[in-house]
């Protein structure tokens, strides 16, 4: 595994996705996870499986520690004293006193954002949230959110068809994470002939493990593929023993649409 450090924080660079994953392939797909090295889980309020999730992490064995788990409250939730209530519900679905990660998943212009990150930073406080940030935030929302609390984080859709390239920028000068959700743009990558062919010069390497080096190789920058089979979760921790040249990191660039 490698690590992006952000505000002094290791942090694993590659995670799981939990978004669409629930019930038993949910929890399932968490425990085969960190069985086989993942130290990193994503979920969200929203995604409806914090419980499955809390239970694959259980299940798995790992010590509780040593995984770097985020969640993010929903938009409904950005009410001080809703952001406190629900981030309680979500700590006891996961089966954990802690979250390392609370995020925003979405703005939502009808709650201030200084009374959602003064809640969430009251929960910092105390100790049941490590860190907090934001999701979907443009660079300029970054900003204001960054004028009530340090943020540690901003999730967005990131993967070779779509730059975001303004957001890497800020996130190098602010020392945030990047956070790359869909980055395999939902399997649109797979059949690219310039991810194909940067591959096959690496021992046959397939598009979406190149699309994932490209991201993590980037510094500031962490991507959460979904995946439930272990085949799937396999192949995309297979990413750690390769590394692109810097044409090669041009060329996916060039690729962005």
């Amino acid at each position: 595994m490698e690590y992006q450090e952000i505000k002094g924080k290791d942090v694993p660079a590659l995670g799981l996705g939990t978004w669409l994953l629930s019930g038993r392939e949910c929890a399932k797909a968490v425990e085969r996870a960190l069985g086989i090295g993942y130290r990193h889980v994503d979920t969200a309020q929203m995604y409806g499986n914090e419980a499955e999730v809390g239970r694959g992490m259980v299940g798995s064995g790992v010590d509780r520690g040593e995984v770097f788990v985020v969640t993010k409250l929903r938009t409904s939730n950005f009410s001080h004293d809703a952001v406190l209530r629900s981030t309680e519900e979500s700590l006891r679905k996961l089966g954990t006193d802690y979250v390392d990660l609370l995020l925003m998943h979405w703005p939502n212009p009808s709650v201030p954002v200084g009374e959602t990150l003064g809640a969430m930073r009251e929960l910092q406080e105390g100790g049941s949230v490590r860190h907090v940030g934001v999701s979907n935030f443009s660079p300029s929302q970054v900003e204001e959110a960054a004028g009530y609390a340090e943020v540690f984080c901003n999730q967005v859709e990131y993967h070779p068809y779509r730059a975001q390239g303004r957001l890497l920028q800020q996130a190098r000068e602010m020392d945030y994470l990047l956070t790359a959700y869909s980055p395999v743009a939902k399997g649109a990558v797979l059949d690219d002939a310039t991810l194909e062919e940067i591959g096959a010069a690496h021992g046959g390497k397939t598009p979406a493990q190149v699309a994932l080096r490209w991201l993590i190789q980037q510094d500031k920058v962490a991507a959460i593929p979904k995946a439930a089979s272990e085949e799937h979760l396999k192949a995309n921790l297979d990413v750690f023993d390769f590394e692109l040249t810097d044409e090669e990191m041009e060329r996916i660039s060039a690729l962005s649409r």
